[in-house]
């Protein structure tokens, strides 16, 4: 399924045009969050990605994931 609403980055408006922001030109992104699922193949990337970008903070019982590449 194609998401159709998009929103501009610059204006905040919304819109179905897919290149620019009819209104001021702005780039456009889609304001939809990714599917869930119960699955998740990226979880521990994501995670990760987030402690060395300092978004998060560790968790106490963290030290048994660190040894895994």
């Amino acid at each position: 399924m194609r998401w159709l609403m998009r929103r501009c980055v610059k204006c905040g408006r919304y819109t179905l045009r897919r290149d620019r922001c009819p209104v001021c030109g702005g780039a456009l992104v889609v304001p939809h969050p990714p599917r869930f699922s119960p699955e998740d193949k990226y979880l521990v990337y994501r995670y990760r990605m987030k402690l060395l970008a300092g978004l998060i903070e560790s968790a106490a019982g963290e030290s048994s994931t660190r040894g895994h590449s």
